[in-house]
């Protein structure tokens, strides 16, 4: 059978991944972000651009993306998994601590906002039932843009969580009431939204019942196999199928993606599932970017640029404005607000469903929709600039209040030691800082020697250092000291030097098998290099002094001094200057470095 290649999909597939290996290294040569990047793809390739020539110029096609609706399978899954690994970074702890600002300031931002952009759509002609959809449609903000940009741990980022998962769990019920709102909806609508929400809350709770007794069991085995295809297959099926039960249960499937990370989160798989989906992840959302850009049209834009440019600048500028008037409302700092406000101004990736499911419904014409679509996108592609611009907005208004004199430091909370490998050396490391009360995580990359340590107490992590995805979900920024203590030379001279070079600053201490393998740790950037042979012929000269009659305290010195000498020789084997680390750890001793 021959392999047919010369196909549309074959072709768009080159197409959406040649752009991906373009614009991803070239934005980031400028520092730009690559969101901009992918939806300039898209306007480019897409049927406004040059699919718009395909039909008379047939090489065309294979640069150009005729057909959107091909594409937004591979959008969407993009989408999921986003929400996937929102879910890995929050917990059922996390997420109770959270409810207040969920349900309270996540509601009030949807229902104010939407309510406002209604009332001020219907006074421009928009019957009703019309303006109280897009009101919903538009009042919605962006989790694929928004959460890469703040993350989640810091206080922007915190508010903007909060008010996004919201939106996300209000999603199937904006749609529901969509449906009451058409003109033949009425009392169906209303009693397909209690079943459905029953139907949803009954397929969640056996997800959480079934998912906490068979994903461990499932991830025990594929990290036996230390095979990240089989690892990276599995945590597909768990995402896939959870968004599959979901949508069976008349769900949105980003509710099911979400379930399934937090019920992941619980487990000891955490970090090695986030890094190793990471890519995908990544990809499925330069994916939806390119398909935001492929809905624009820059005649139509040019066409009505007035009217267009009045609702851009009318939606976020309302938006921002009452994102951040509840967030002061509720507490946050000034510039806090601001930051929060402005970045969640623009709207949503979800406000594209919220408007075609208006349409389906006859709530708004098709024109309208199209309209607002537009304004989307073009909110859409603003996201980093407003990120940029909050984030200056709030620099100025800590600066003009005082505020940011007061910030606390985020390096000091966080401080803690991380441990890699836990085997002989990194257990008695762990409990030597244990004894001192030093905090620490370990990590290592053996399944059954990670539950072991986990249930006799110790705090561990499963993951596999040699994979850079997963070296960034240490957080290694806020760690105090990072302790290689691995079985293999090579793997530990590759760490220390992938850490260094994107951690200057951080204190690395490598076990080394010798002198030689030392000298190497050290040109390679380790802060501490321990030679296990050394140390072996230390400690049995102590013992053996020591018996002999020789005073501990001298013993001890005189060991000490050895040891000092070694490190000496080792360091200058390995053309490096003693000078420069000796001072920087007297000043650490002397408490003048964090």
């Amino acid at each position: 059978m021959a392999l047919t290649i010369d196909t549309p999909g074959f072709r768009d597939s080159l197409v959406i991944l040649g752009a991906a290996g373009l614009v991803i290294p070239a934005f980031a040569r400028f520092r730009i972000s690559p969101v901009i990047g992918f939806i300039l793809i898209g306007l480019a390739v897409g049927p406004a651009g040059l699919g718009s020539f395909a039909a008379d110029i047939p090489w065309l096609n294979y640069v150009s993306i005729s057909n959107r609706d091909a594409i937004e399978p591979f959008a969407e899954l993009g989408i999921i998994m986003l929400l996937f690994s929102v879910g890995l970074e929050l917990s059922f702890k996390r997420l109770w601590d959270m409810r207040a600002l969920v349900f309270g300031l996540g509601a009030a931002e949807l229902i104010i906002s939407g309510l406002a952009l209604a009332v001020i759509i219907h006074l421009i002609g928009q019957p009703w039932t019309g303006a109280i959809g897009l009101g919903l449609a538009l009042a919605l903000s962006s989790t694929a843009l928004v959460l890469p940009i703040t993350g989640t741990r810091s206080p922007v980022g915190k508010s903007a969580l909060a008010m996004l998962l919201f939106e996300d769990m209000a999603l199937v019920p904006i749609i529901f009431v969509l449906g009451v709102l058409a003109p033949h909806g009425g009392e169906s609508g209303w009693s397909n939204l209690v079943w459905t929400l029953w139907v949803g809350g009954l397929t969640v709770a056996l997800m959480l019942l079934l998912g906490r007794k068979l994903l461990p069991p499932l991830f025990a085995q594929a990290a036996r196999t230390k095979s990240p295809e089989l690892f990276l297959a599995a945590s597909l099926v768990v995402v896939i199928g959870a968004s599959a039960a979901t949508v069976a249960a008349g769900l949105s499937p980003i509710v099911g993606a979400l379930i399934a990370g937090l019920i992941i989160a619980e487990t000891e798989y955490r970090a090695e599932v986030e890094a190793t989906t990471q890519p995908l992840r990544g990809l499925g959302l330069g994916v939806f970017l390119i398909t935001v850009g492929m809905s624009l049209d820059v005649r139509l834009i040019l066409a009505n640029w007035p009217s267009l440019l009045l609702a851009v600048v009318g939606v976020l500028l309302l938006k921002a404005i009452i994102t951040s008037a509840l967030l002061r409302l509720g507490g946050a700092r000034s510039g806090v607000a601001a930051h929060a406000g402005v970045l969640m101004a623009s709207p949503s990736e979800t406000t594209l469903i919220v408007l075609a499911a208006a349409q389906s419904a006859r709530v708004i014409a098709p024109g309208t929709a199209s309209f607002w679509t537009i304004i989307t996108a073009v909110g859409l592609t603003a996201t980093p600039f407003l990120a940029r611009l909050g984030d200056r907005a709030a620099r100025r208004i800590e600066r003009l209040t005082g505020e940011d004199s007061d910030m606390p430091s985020t390096r000091i909370p966080d401080s803690r030691a991380i441990i890699v490998g836990f085997g002989r050396v990194g257990r008695l490391v762990a409990q030597m800082l244990e004894r001192h009360g030093k905090p620490y995580v370990a990590v290592d990359a053996d399944i059954d020697t990670v539950r072991r340590a986990r249930r006799e107490g110790y705090p561990m992590i499963f993951g596999d250092v040699a994979r850079p995805a997963f070296l960034e979900q240490l957080h290694l920024d806020t760690a105090m000291a990072l302790i290689l203590t691995m079985d293999d030379p090579v793997q530990v001279v590759r760490t220390t030097a992938r850490v260094r070079r994107d951690h200057p600053d951080l204190c690395i201490i490598a076990r080394a098998r010798d002198a030689g393998h030392a000298a190497e740790l050290y040109r390679a950037g380790a802060s501490d290099a321990v030679p296990e042979t050394l140390e072996a012929s230390l400690q049995l000269s102590e013992a053996a002094l020591v018996d002999l009659g020789v005073a501990m305290g001298p013993v001890i010195a005189s060991i000490h001094e050895k040891r000092a000498e070694l490190r000496e020789e080792i360091m200058q084997e390995g053309n490096l200057e003693r000078e420069p680390r000796l001072q920087r750890r007297k000043l650490s001793e002397a408490g003048e470095l964090d």
